[in-house]
């Protein structure tokens, strides 16, 4: 405050001198009474205004506009003064003349401060040991998210990062300075601008950059034999803030990456916002990824549903801490049990419906045929029909790729469930919809084969795909999940949305990708051995099947697949449970093909039981 008032109060006889010249000698009487008297009120302003209790090691151009606005008040105020009949004599530019000098001397105090601080390595009540150098850093990416991470980083000296020097392919950017850093390259440049500037790390800050983008620089950076790391994408930067604490290693996520998802968050927030909404398989990876899409729109109450309660609890606590003002419920309940179904559907009336809970093991389900009919369809079965008969306004059933032109148990149980959804839909009354979303596997979900290889890379290999060939569709979780809720909004009765996936992956890809981040060079630390493929694994997953044909929506990341249930499914499905209860696995697989007519096995229970421990990459997604 101090500071501030005596910078403020000097700018008056300065304005005045600069004002009269030499003339400044026969006014110094008014000069002084002037300086006084408006002392006096730069001293109420800037006690009431307590703008000097900013911290000035952070200052920005927010910061200053208020204290402009400040300086501009007592301007106007001086200025009527010297338009009256003042007995001072104040010539009617000085105000003005002041108010520039007061605006660059305060403005330059707090930025000399911030200068200070940045340089030296110093914020105040913070013990930084500024012997210790920090990390060079060469920012990939000089755009938004690239400017704001190298300030963060000049802000936050106590991470220990310096940023050094931007690459941008951007030709209009080229030589140019951001924050005083000057742009020295393209990404081609990365080896010898490493060198060059001494870089220790190169940090890769372009949040919607595709994945061959990522991997470009990544592969650079090894060649470089420099750190690399990244900031988050798009997905994980919905709060629009860029820091420095959230920089990490480059992941595999970032290597997939696709051109973002765009949301049409208004009819997603409509259709949720002050409404019950219950999820089965909430403690699952994509139960529990809608949960928490859910409950940033703001439902009037969250009931997760799940059977295993470990889960259910650390999806329940982790809303507590983050959203502590929904209300919401935990229920432990198994979707098979149709008594205890009912009574959670009459205790809470949920108006939507997430589906989420089923078995998506494929060697497992096909080990265990009839519980993958007892959960996948008789669980479904008992969500849509209490849904319907208790008013629940939409119903949206998560299905997966493997339900077209299904080889394995798990994937005809889900066709089944799909073609109840569509049966439930014929019995909706007015204002219900209920739907089915299809997507291919999710990337670090559970059981999946992310997680799989890196644990083989960390037994030291060797990591294990079934087949050179094989492909597969990949989405993040938060991109699944949002693409759940988008189709739960457009909410046509009857229809089968497909997500749009993208390009498939070769798993071989896939699992190199995984040894190269993991520091290890693919058949040389680690080894990759290939098993030959296990029962029920194609080697391409299809998303559509050629009768169901496909429909644009009004999302152009959705796709519609028409697929009527047909006229006697009930008879059917009837038949399907009995022969589960007490049939044969060959029984069960006979009845699954009547539902489904593009079921065709690959292999016999028998190859199933008798199959080693080489656990193949495609064979653990879901």
């Amino acid at each position: 405050m101090v500071l501030d008032w005596s910078v403020w109060v000097v700018a008056a006889p300065v304005a005045y001198a600069l004002r009269l010249e030499a003339g400044v000698v026969d006014v110094l009487r008014d000069i002084t009474l002037y300086t006084v008297a408006a002392g006096v009120l730069k001293a109420v302003v800037i006690v009431r205004s307590q703008h000097s209790d900013r911290s000035w090691h952070r200052v920005g151009l927010r910061d200053m506009l208020p204290l402009l606005a400040l300086v501009l008040l007592v301007a106007v105020v001086e200025s009527a003064v010297a338009w009256s009949a003042a007995p001072v004599f104040i010539p009617r530019s000085v105000p003005l003349i002041e108010a520039l000098l007061a605006a660059g001397g305060l403005a330059g105090l707090r930025f000399a401060a911030r200068i200070y601080y940045e340089e030296r390595g110093v914020r105040p009540g913070v013990d930084t040991d500024v012997s210790d150098a920090p990390q060079r850093v060469l920012v990939v990416g000089a755009g938004d998210a690239g400017t704001l991470i190298a300030r963060e980083m000049l802000r936050h000296p106590e991470h220990g990062r310096r940023p050094v020097g931007f690459l941008d392919d951007d030709p209009a950017k080229a030589s140019k300075s951001f924050l005083g850093i000057r742009v020295l390259g393209t990404v081609d440049d990365l080896a010898p601008v490493v060198e060059s500037s001494e870089a220790d790390e190169v940090l890769i800050a372009m949040p919607s950059a595709s994945g061959g983008q990522v991997r470009r620089v990544v592969e650079a950076a090894r060649t470089a034999g420099v750190q690399h790391r990244i900031i988050p994408g798009l997905f994980d930067l919905a709060s629009g803030r860029v820091t420095a604490s959230e920089i990490r290693e480059v992941d595999l996520e970032d290597l997939l990456r696709r051109e973002p998802v765009r949301l049409d968050r208004g009819p997603i927030a409509a259709y949720l916002s002050g409404q019950t909404v219950l999820v089965t398989g909430a403690g699952g990876s994509i139960g529990s990824e809608i949960v928490r899409q859910v409950a940033a729109v703001g439902p009037a109450c969250l009931v997760l549903l799940g059977r295993g309660e470990n889960s259910v609890f650390e999806i329940d606590r982790e809303l507590g801490r983050t959203h502590p003002g929904i209300d919401r419920h935990a229920v432990v309940c198994d979707v098979r049990d149709g008594d205890s179904l009912q009574d959670v559907f009459e205790r809470f009336r949920p108006d939507v419906v997430f589906h989420a809970a089923a078995h998506k093991h494929v060697p497992l389900m096909e080990a265990n045929p009839a519980q993958a009919i007892f959960n996948n369809v008789g669980g479904t079965r008992n969500v849509v029909t209490l849904a319907l008969a208790h008013g629940v306004s939409r119903v949206v059933n998560v299905s997966t790729d493997k339900a077209v032109n299904p080889t394995n148990v798990m994937g005809a149980s889900k066709r089944v469930a799909e073609l109840v959804v569509s049966d439930a839909a014929r019995q909706c009354a007015e204002g219900q919809a209920v739907m089915s979303v299809r997507f291919g596997n999710v990337l670090g979900s559970r059981g999946s084969v992310v997680p799989f290889f890196r644990e083989q890379i960390r037994r030291g290999g060797p990591v294990t795909v079934t087949h050179a060939d094989m492909v597969r569709y990949f989405m993040t979780i938060p991109e699944a999940s949002q693409l759940v809720l988008q189709a739960g909004a457009i909410a046509c009765n009857g229809q089968v949305y497909v997500l749009d996936m993208g390009d498939p992956v070769r798993i071989v890809d896939l699992a190199r990708d995984l040894i190269l981040l993991s520091g290890y060079t693919p058949d040389e630390d680690i080894q990759i051995v290939f098993t030959g493929t296990r029962p029920g694994e194609k080697l391409f997953e299809e998303l559509l099947t050629a009768e169901d044909g496909v429909e644009p929506s009004p999302h152009p990341k959705l796709f519609v697949a028409r697929q009527p249930a047909p006229p006697d499914l009930e008879n059917e499905l009837d038949t399907l449970f009995s022969v589960a209860r007490v049939g044969s696995p060959e029984d069960i697989r006979a009845a699954l093909g009547r539902l489904v007519p593009t079921y065709r096995p690959a292999q016999t229970l028998e190859a199933v039981v008798s199959g080693g421990d080489g656990a193949s990459a495609a064979q653990v997604e879901a």
